[in-house]
């Protein structure tokens, strides 16, 4: 069996990566994955926006945690093929108070009591708050607790220090943590904790563990001598990835991607696989995959024997031991697959607005030609009103209809249409036919009409619109106007009503045809402001032009303006930089910046404030950093200096 845990940081985020991409559902990444038992952490989505393909995965049983409040954020996962893993009991949080509707039975739990906070020491806050109710703890959709009857699975995110007002709520989420994996271990269960523990289990587990400020002072932080406790051979969890390489350097699980951090490892081991001594002889082999990427961590496996052979020689298989192979049962009641929505029980909001099926849209619209009568060609050639109700022709109401209307009015220059003794006396299975050719009879009419000279051509969906003239280049901004030809001052042009416009006395045409529209006249009035506008600036002496005042000429000035900029060189190494742009909310959101080309590694100069000088390394990038603003300056600081001598 193959267990693997994978801080994803987005479900819909991993799909944007290599060979993620190539997949189509969930079910398939799951498959390729290799595994019976997947554990994801950071999902950061929400009941709400759960996609069913992710929700209810084909062969596999889904249990989800949520937070309460903030959506997108955080949420870890447990995917379990039910044909070789299928769970026994599920449990959300460490608590034991966050529970479904109606809440759990005694049968249903999976241990026999929960922590009390009354008998652990916690960590108070800066305000000297201490959390009464462990429920405050899970709100952020952390813990998941999945049964498989050989063992309980814990799949946790656990908090990240982000800032000192949060290192009491990461304190008390691993005392919590603690308590929780006591209690099972009292009731004789065998636990396997896995996930991102946000913690350094020891100074080879961090990229700067190897610098001797660093590794002095490694201990010192409270969640680390708490993990240092936890594990063996002080406690009674063991770090199982770790005994298979107990000295191998760089098997980080998480990079910094912010800078560059994976490319030359310079990373932290944050992602593990705790087990229960009892455990131990099951457990067959363990290693992290960095070649796999979709985050900035990577998977954590561990797999299990099989089968085993006990001291006294007997035989024990993995699947027994699983309650595989006893009578079938149902999946835990807080799998996805039983929610209301998943269940068939609710209907999901997106039901209402999505597509209708084309069976459904096909009869709707046979019902719709049968109810709404839609009009025929009778009635346009006898000249019946829209409003009027059809009938069948040899109704006597219509045929006194058709006998006593008058005649439609006819388009000039075109002769009426006749009518057959066929299509007026049609009957109801012919009505598609007849609109069909009363179209066909109205589009022939349009064209007719714009043929005709008192009717102005309008342009059809494939003709191209014709390209207005004007500035096409941004040098003509700055350049000598050109001298209108003699075919512009003195040729009339005949608008589209047929007058002429006099352009050289700018004066308009009296008389215009009823169909040109008051945008003729606009545009008649703007070529005449244009001609004015042409003589006004010929008659005006003028001198060198902005650009060819500058030196060099302007297609010179253009380029030097536009060009690409040139990235400096960073004050240690004498390499070209490399122009990152800022991603984070604020001030300087979009902006650019130029840093050291060369990647981090252990000792690179994060700056005097961060790291010693007599630990810092030259292989490795330095501290040069420059806006790009203040690079462009620069250059053109340079440039003019340049053109000065």
């Amino acid at each position: 069996m193959r267990i693997v845990s994978w801080n994803i940081n987005g479900i819909r985020t991993l799909p944007q990566y290599h060979p993620w991409n190539t997949l189509k559902t969930c079910e398939a990444i799951l498959d390729e994955l290799n595994a019976d038992i997947v554990c994801f952490q950071e999902m950061k989505t929400s009941r709400t926006t759960l996609d069913r393909s992710i929700a209810t995965p084909g062969k596999y049983d889904a249990f989800f945690s949520f937070p309460s409040s903030k959506g997108g954020y955080s949420g870890v996962a447990v995917y379990a093929n039910s044909s070789n893993a299928l769970p026994v009991k599920a449990e959300e949080g460490l608590s034991g108070r966050l529970q479904p509707k109606p809440p759990f039975s005694q049968e249903e739990r999976i241990a026999s009591s929960y922590p009390d906070p009354d008998n652990m020491v916690l960590v108070p806050d800066e305000e000297g708050h201490i959390p009464s109710d462990l429920g405050e703890l899970d709100q952020e959709g952390r813990g998941l607790l999945v049964d498989f009857g050989l063992f309980v699975l814990i799949n946790l995110y656990c908090p990240n220090e982000s800032s000192d007002t949060r290192r009491s709520y990461k304190l008390n989420y691993h005392l919590m943590l603690e308590e929780r994996v006591k209690r099972l271990i009292q009731d004789g269960r065998e636990v396997i904790v896995t996930g991102d523990m946000n913690i350094c289990a020891a100074p080879i587990d961090h990229c700067d563990g190897s610098l001797a400020s660093r590794a002095n002072e490694f201990w010192e932080h409270p969640a680390r001598a708490w993990f240092r406790e936890w594990l063996h051979p002080r406690g009674p969890m063991v770090d199982v990835i770790r005994n298979c390489w107990p000295e191998r350097q760089g098997m980080y699980t998480c990079w910094n991607t912010k800078i560059s951090a994976r490319e030359s490892n310079y990373g932290t081991r944050i992602d593990y696989f705790l087990l229960t001594k009892g455990l131990l002889k099951w457990f067959k082999h363990g290693d992290i995959q960095p070649s796999l990427k979709g985050s900035d961590h990577c998977p954590v496996f561990i797999e299990l024997h099989d089968e085993i052979t006990t001291e006294t020689g007997e035989t024990l298989t993995l699947r027994n031991a699983m309650k595989m192979d006893g009578p079938p049962r149902e999946s835990p009641r807080i799998a996805a697959k039983n929610w209301d929505e998943f269940s068939g029980k609710q209907k999901l909001l997106s039901t209402f607005f999505g597509k209708k099926s084309n069976s459904t849209a096909s009869s709707e619209t046979k019902l719709a030609e049968i109810t709404q009568q839609p009009k025929t060609s009778v009635d346009m050639a006898q000249g019946l009103s829209a409003s009027q109700p059809l009938t069948h022709p040899n109704h006597p109401e219509t045929k006194t209809a058709l006998r006593d209307s008058p005649p439609p009015p006819q388009p000039p220059s075109s002769s009426p249409p006749v009518l057959s003794q066929s299509s007026q006396t049609h009957t109801p299975s012919t009505a598609l036919s007849i609109d069909a050719s009363a179209s066909a009879s109205t589009a022939k009419r349009k064209k007719k009409m714009q043929a005709d000279s008192n009717y102005p051509a309008q342009p059809t969906k494939k003709q191209k619109k014709p390209q207005k003239t004007g500035q096409t280049q941004l040098s003509t901004f700055f350049s000598k106007p050109a001298k209108a030809s003699s075919t512009e001052k003195n040729c009339a042009e005949p608008s589209s009503s047929g007058a002429v416009v006099d352009v050289e006395n700018d004066t308009l045409p009296t008389t215009k045809s009823p169909y040109t529209s008051t945008e003729d006249d606009n545009t008649s009035q703007m070529d005449s402001d244009f001609a004015l506008a042409q003589q006004l600036s010929e008659s005006q002496e003028t001198s060198a032009t902005p650009v060819e005042r500058l030196s060099g000429g302007g297609k010179q000035a253009w380029s030097t303006l536009f060009a690409p900029l040139k990235p400096p060189n960073c004050m240690i190494h004498r390499e070209p930089a490399k122009e990152f742009t800022v991603n984070k909310p604020g001030p300087n959101k979009g902006k650019t910046f130029f840093i050291c080309s060369r990647p981090v590694g252990p000792g690179y100069d994060a700056g005097k404030a961060y790291r010693l000088r007599e630990e810092v390394d030259p292989r490795y990038r330095c501290n040069f950093f420059k806006w790009s603003s203040e690079v462009k300056k620069e250059s053109l600081r340079e440039a003019k200096h340049g053109q000065n001598d």
